[in-house]
């Protein structure tokens, strides 16, 4: 494990790509603090009546754009400095992504299997009473949404607790996002970090000349992947790469991990894992009893997709992908992305390859603003629209065609439809942004990513007047 925390890592390679920036120091500074840090503690009364003192966090790294953004995790070993550094990255993230957010991030210190449904809900109802009552969550404020160990169910307690306390009927939805689709979520959201990893490595892997560098032909057909963290993220990259046309190779979970160089099939390791409680022992592989092991398996592309920190200065050595897609927050240290660039490894850094989810979380907060549902006001037009034109060019050549296949050919597009057009959109845009970027400064994609955040938020605080 590195010796220097998680926040120091973010700042290290701030400061590097800071250092191909002309900003003025000051402005540099104020970029890279963290505006507000609100640290709390409040009872819990148990279910068997006695008290416990919870410990919670909420970070507001960046008020250049307001609302500011970020999840809510609910885990043990979560502490300030955690909260802090993965507010920061969401600001990077959102501007490099182009959604008009300012980064934000919320833990509460819990190992939730430790505590009943009903201690959970208490737990997050009295979480939402204190960040109501500093002013800490608002639909043009702060707007939480699921990290680890958290869901729409909890969103929903969010959204239910801060309309009780705000009496605010009409934008109380979009105070946080990721909740239920009947209570306000928008489709598509609880893929969308996984489908979005999909999108970005799919694009880096579009481009002819930074495939030839890494001796690799361009698609995904030909590609080997290992995957590491089978929760939403995981699971759904793996997912979509398998779709795409990748060979999955490698799958691990906190219980250890397989391999099979011929392929693994997704959904059925994910039966398997639900029938015997693990995912070891699965028809056709070899069990890796340390997770970490799979980390160094051999394959094109590797996807951690669990917890921070997992390829350090001790293993980045030994690690023989040629691409890692950062699907998780800060899965590779500063001091292993420096070995991994000097073997020549693409990395596609968390701060762009993660975006999904916020990004797609934009698209709900944007719905509970308007009121209406992706699709609903055009769907109708675009079918008959599209079915006028495939009538015409259908009679022109004297083909018949059957109202059923008319029908799938000419269907205007659903909210799940837009939501993934629009991530798709973004995650292309934005890769074309850090790659243009990369290549005119002679830089890692990393550095790219960050160069790109720090002008444009460089930029959001010139535009206020703050700075000239």
């Amino acid at each position: 494990m590195s010796s220097i925390s998680f926040l120091e890592q973010v700042d290290r390679m701030f400061e590097k790509a800071a250092a191909y920036t002309s900003h003025p120091e000051g402005l540099l500074k104020q970029i890279r603090i963290c505006n507000s840090m609100y640290k709390m503690e409040f009872p819990l009364k148990r279910d068997d009546g006695s008290i416990e003192v919870i410990e919670a966090w909420r970070s507001e790294h960046s008020h250049h754009k307001l609302p500011t953004k970020g999840g809510i995790r609910f885990a043990e070993n979560v502490n300030e400095d955690e909260v802090a550094a993965l507010a920061t990255l969401m600001t990077y993230k959102c501007a490099i992504v182009n959604v008009p957010f300012g980064g934000a991030k919320g833990g509460i210190k819990i190992n939730r299997k430790n505590y009943s449904e009903a201690e959970i809900e208490r737990i997050t109802r009295r979480y939402t009473y204190e960040l109501v009552s500093k002013n800490f969550i608002g639909p043009g404020i702060d707007v939480p949404a699921p990290d680890y160990g958290t869901g729409p169910k909890e969103m929903a307690w969010i959204v239910d607790t801060y309309r009780s306390l705000t009496g605010d009927p009409l934008t109380a939805a979009a105070c946080v996002t990721g909740k239920p689709v009947t209570l306000g979520g928008v489709r598509g959201r609880t893929e969308a970090t996984g489908l979005g990893t999909y999108y970005g490595i799919r694009e880096a892997c579009s481009f002819l000349d930074d495939m030839t560098k890494l001796g690799l032909k361009t698609g995904l057909a030909d590609k080997r992947v290992v995957v590491q963290g089978l929760g939403n993220v995981g699971y759904h990259a793996a997912k979509f790469m398998q779709e795409g046309g990748a060979t999955i190779v490698g799958l691990a979970e906190y219980e250890g991990a397989i391999h099979n160089d011929a392929g693994l099939d997704v959904e059925t390791v994910m039966a398997h894992r639900k029938a015997t409680g693990s995912i070891l022992n699965f028809p056709g592989a070899t069990n890796l009893l340390k997770s970490s092991d799979a980390l160094e398996l051999p394959c094109e592309i590797l996807i951690p997709a669990a917890l921070e920190s997992v390829i350090t200065s001790e293993n980045a050595g030994r690690i023989q992908a040629k691409i890692v897609g950062e699907a998780a927050n800060g899965p590779v240290t500063a001091d292993a992305d420096a070995i991994l660039l000097s073997k020549g490894v693409m990395i596609l850094p968390d701060v762009y390859l993660n975006a999904g989810g916020v990004t797609v979380s934009y698209f709900e907060w944007l719905k509970n603003l308007s009121h209406v549902r992706f699709g609903r006001m055009s769907k109708r037009f675009e079918q008959a629209s599209n079915e006028r034109i495939v009538r015409a060019m259908a009679g022109a050549v004297g083909i018949n065609l059957q109202d059923a296949e008319l029908a799938r050919v000419t269907a205007g597009a659903d909210e799940i439809d837009l939501v993934k057009s629009g991530l798709e959109e973004t995650m292309a845009g934005a890769y074309a942004e850090i790659r243009e970027v990369a290549k005119r400064l002679d830089t890692d994609l990393r550095t790219a990513a960050f160069i790109n955040a720090i002008d444009k938020v460089a930029a959001s605080y010139t535009e206020l007047g703050i700075f000239p």
